[in-house]
Parts: structure tokens; C-alpha cells; sequence
């Protein structure tokens, strides 16, 4: 990874915002802008230098992975640490991660940190530049795509009436565990029946009933990055109306696909999968938004939805996934990630979206 480039980049951000220093205290942007996985750092980041802040459980983890900064083992708090070598660093102008910093810890960096540092909150600056994955990130979510979809095909084999929506998860991520995955990267939805009508309906003692949908929503991370996907079938033989519903989000999945491209506008992808459902006057049900980024994160920027005018660039990273919910009947979500290229998108997830009866 090109850690000094991102560390290079962050700079260069510092001085557009007229900053000296940036406490960084998310674990995602600590590993992105070093490499560092554990879950107790702190990094100081200035145009001056950088310093790696962890407690001794990480020693060794800390010698292997860290770059670009030089290594502090604290005795105590590596937090504690961090902001007393901030304090003398002599940095007039300190930011902190506003969406990441409670209100405890500011008063404590507050407490720390000579009245004379002008503290001041920060948004998004490190996820600013994590907008945009490079080639080697891309080639890693590529990995985690085809390991999040392996499982599809097992798992079909353990859907049927009678079993647990919790035995079907458990089976997901069983599969996920044998292709590589290092975990999952959010609790696995299996929703059936009328609860397929429930956006996030994770998985529940329920028994699979002998009709109706089943929403199987889930993703895995692997060498750090995410995955998520999500399919819908059918138990029994479904209805015409059935078959319908599903085309209809189907229809409105690959219109919203077909228009991303670098500079367009994040609503304008959104628009397209509603139009779709607008026409089969189903859009009152379409309840969520059409997607969002997927990184060293499950749900980062940029966010796919209604008045959202960034524009599409080549890297970003984002997930397609129109559903429609009807309560007391059941709903449909169809969910694929895509990468921005250059002249249009990739398609990431490998899995067949055709209808699917068991």
C-alpha cells in the first residue's frame, strides 16, 4: 500500500484547512494512512512528522505493520500518550475527527493540550481521500467480492421450509469462513415471508415457510476490505404478481447500473432505479436509499440517494441495491457492488440475479 502517499495526501489537506496536526483516532483511517490493524492507536499526524501511538499489547504487531511513522509504546493510555507528545509538539492549530470523538474525549484533549492549541473539528478529512481506492484496494474488495458470493450456492441448498432463518446465517457464514473470510462485515440478514418485507430483517429464530421470499443480505471482509451483497428467492413456486415484484427491482437494479459513470451526479444513479419502480407504481415502497460506498468500511462515502450532488469518480466503490417492501406480503432486494472506471463501471459481484424457486 502507498502509505506515504496517503500520509502525503492528508498533509496537503492539513495546510488547505490551515492545520498544523490531525489527532486521527478512527481504526479504519489509522490503517489506511499506516497499515496498522490493531484496535488501540492513535496516529498524530503533522506537516512535521508522524507519530504511532499503541500500548504494549501491540508491540510486535506494531513493529511489523506500521509505516511511515515512528513507533511509541505508551505505559498507559496510548491516547494519553498522543496527546501529551501533541501538547509538545508546539501545533497551534490541532483537528480531531468531529464524527469519530465523543464529547468525553474532547474534554479529556481539551484537558490535555495547553489552552494556547486551538482545537478544531474535523469532517471526513482522511475519508476524503478513502473515497477514492487505488488500484491495489481495488484488486483487494475484487478478492472479497468473489469470497463474499461463494457461499450462495451452499447456502441455497440449506434454505427450505421448516429451517431457522438463524440456521440458514449460520450457514452463510460457515461457507464464508471456508473461502478465506476473516469475518462478516455486518450481522447477516435472512428474512422470510412477510418479514422479507423488513429492510433489515437479520436473521431470527423464524422458520422458513413453505412459500414466499426470502432476503438473503450479507458480505464479508477479507485482507481488510468489504463486501456486501444481497439476493432474493423464492420458496415454493411463486405467483405471477410474485415474479412481477421481482422483475420490477431487477429492472430497476441494472437501470440505476447502466448509468454509472465518472461525473455523474450520485442522485441522477438513485432517479434511475426509482423511475424504474415509479412506472410499475412501486416506488412508495422503495424506502431506503440506492446505495452507498463499501471500503475498509461496510457503509463509508459517497452515499447513492435523493440530493446527492457529488459526482461519480473512477475508484469510488459503491453498491447498487433498489428493494421494494411490501408490508404483510414480503419484499425484494437485489444489491451488487460496482467500481467507477473510466469510461463507465465494472460490475463486481459474480452472483446470477435471475429468479430463483426452491
Amino acid at each position: 500500500m502507498d502509505y506515504a502517499g496517503r500520509q502525503r495526501r492528508l498533509r496537503q489537506l492539513l495546510e488547505k484547512n490551515r492545520l498544523d496536526a490531525i489527532l486521527v483516532t478512527h481504526p479504519p483511517n489509522v490503517r489506511y494512512l499506516c497499515g496498522f490493524t490493531g484496535s488501540a492507536a492513535v496516529l498524530v499526524v503533522s506537516a512535521r512528522r508522524n507519530l504511532f501511538f499503541t500500548d504494549g499489547r501491540y508491540t510486535e504487531q506494531g513493529k511489523q505493520q506500521v509505516e511511515g511513522a515512528r513507533i511509541v509504546i505508551a505505559k498507559g493510555s496510548a491516547l494519553a500518550s498522543g496527546m501529551k507528545a501533541l501538547a509538545a509538539m508546539g501545533e497551534a492549530s490541532v483537528g480531531i475527527e468531529a464524527e469519530h470523538t465523543t464529547v468525553a474525549l474532547h474534554a479529556l484533549v481539551r484537558k490535555t493540550v495547553p489552552k494556547a492549541v486551538k482545537l478544531r473539528a474535523t469532517s471526513g478529512l482522511v475519508e476524503q481521500l478513502r473515497l477514492i481506492k487505488d488500484a491495489e484496494e481495488l484488486a483487494l474488495i475484487r478478492q472479497a467480492v468473489i469470497a463474499g458470493a461463494a457461499p450462495l450456492k451452499a447456502v441455497l441448498k440449506a434454505i427450505r421450509p421448516g429451517v431457522t432463518e438463524l440456521r440458514v446465517a449460520a450457514e452463510i457464514e460457515f461457507a464464508a469462513r471456508e473461502h478465506g473470510a476473516t469475518g462478516m462485515s455486518f450481522e447477516t440478514i435472512v428474512a422470510s415471508g412477510a418479514r422479507s418485507a423488513l429492510p433489515h430483517g437479520v436473521a431470527t429464530a423464524q422458520l422458513i415457510p413453505a412459500k414466499g421470499f426470502v432476503v438473503l443480505d450479507f458480505g464479508v471482509i477479507l485482507h481488510g476490505y468489504c463486501s456486501d451483497m444481497t439476493r432474493t428467492v423464492h420458496v415454493g413456486r411463486g405467483a405471477k404478481a410474485d415474479r412481477d415484484l421481482y422483475h420490477a427491482v431487477l429492472e430497476a437494479q441494472m437501470a440505476a447500473i447502466a448509468v454509472v459513470a465518472p461525473g455523474v451526479e450520485l442522485h441522477q444513479v438513485d432517479a434511475a432505479a426509482r423511475s424504474v419502480l415509479r412506472k410499475a407504481k412501486l416506488d412508495k415502497y422503495f424506502t431506503h436509499s440506492t446505495g452507498h460506498g463499501v471500503g475498509l468500511e461496510i457503509h463509508e462515502a459517497p452515499r447513492v440517494a435523493r440530493a446527492q450532488r457529488q459526482q461519480l469518480q473512477p475508484g469510488m466503490v459503491i453498491t447498487i441495491e433498489p428493494g421494494v417492501y411490501l408490508p404483510g406480503r414480503g419484499g425484494v432486494r437485489i444489491e451488487d457492488m460496482v467500481a467507477v472506471t473510466e469510461s463507465g463501471c465494472e460490475a463486481l459481484t459474480p452472483a446470477s440475479k435471475e429468479w430463483f424457486e426452491l
